[in-house]
């Protein structure tokens, strides 16, 4: 998977870092330039957010609304102490105060920006394995350095997979947060994106609920509309996302098709999220 090494530290204050989520700043400001004009990321004087490659953590903030914050907090907590940060002091709103270091050395690896111009990378830390400015194949060694495999493995993250990651390293995010979910760890014993959950209300899945990130801000975007969940998959086709099923290969317009609502307003999803390849849209 070739893409472009960046090398610059990471930095905190006035941010809003979580589990997947982290403000970079290029030591070379030119080297953005160097991605396609077609995925663009927004950079103002040499820093901009990234959001990690192929995974997802719950959400802290999402439209004034959270997931589970013991969950949400971990991934953020573990993703910072992985990138160096020993202390972080937050105010009630999430945003960064103070953190010691004030910045931390690393690289990312990107191919560019996100719909929101976040760029989408696979996020390293200390020296970099090439210069900055050069394309990179990143492979699956080159993968289990970054904290986006390290996050996967503790099973902190959900994998969640759009077309820009290449097979082999989506293979081994799958393979490692299997491992995870097999042991037990981090959230997926609290999981129930695929057993379904009786969706009544927000307070029945900011509360306690794990499920799919993806599947909560869908939920949160409609249920703040005010209408009954048994409409919930016709707002879904109308939503348009584009994915195939892995397994089979099929393609999907719509996450109304591996969405289901039941008479008693259990929702759930039909395949694990492994097993769903999103495009970028």
């Amino acid at each position: 998977m070739p893409v472009l090494l960046i090398q610059g530290k990471f930095r905190l204050k006035d941010t809003k870092p979580d589990g997947d989520t982290v403000h970079f700043v290029a030591d070379d400001p030119d080297d953005w330039k160097l991605l396609s004009d077609t995925r663009p990321v927004h950079a103002t004087g040499g820093e901009a957010a990234l959001r990690l490659e192929g995974v997802d953590a719950l959400e802290t903030h999402y439209g004034g609304e959270h997931q589970p914050l013991r969950f949400g907090h971990a991934a953020a907590t573990e993703l910072l102490t992985w990138l160096g940060f020993n202390t972080v002091q937050r105010d009630s709103r999430e945003k960064v105060t103070a953190s010691a270091p004030e910045t931390m050395p690393g690289y990312i690896l990107t191919g560019g920006g996100d719909i929101h111009n976040r760029a989408v990378a696979l996020v390293g830390r200390g020296g970099p394995p090439a210069a900055s400015g050069t394309a990179v194949m990143v492979d699956v060694p080159l993968l289990r350095q970054t904290a986006n495999h390290h996050l996967a493995s503790l099973g902190l993250v959900y994998p969640t997979f759009y077309t820009s990651l290449f097979r082999d390293l989506r293979e081994e995010l799958t393979k490692v947060a299997q491992d995870a979910r097999t042991a037990g760890q981090g959230l997926w014993p609290q999981d129930v994106t695929t057993s379904g959950i009786k969706v009544t209300s927000l307070s029945t899945i900011t509360d306690d609920v794990v499920i799919l990130p993806k599947l909560f801000r869908r939920l949160v975007d409609y249920l703040d509309l005010g209408m009954s969940v048994s409409c919930f998959t016709a707002y879904l086709a109308g939503k348009g996302d584009t994915l195939t099923v892995l397994s089979t290969g099929e393609r999907l317009v719509g996450l109304h098709h591996v969405v289901t609502v039941t008479n008693s307003h259990s929702v759930r999803m039909t395949h694990p999220v492994e097993d769903l390849l999103f495009d970028e849209g």
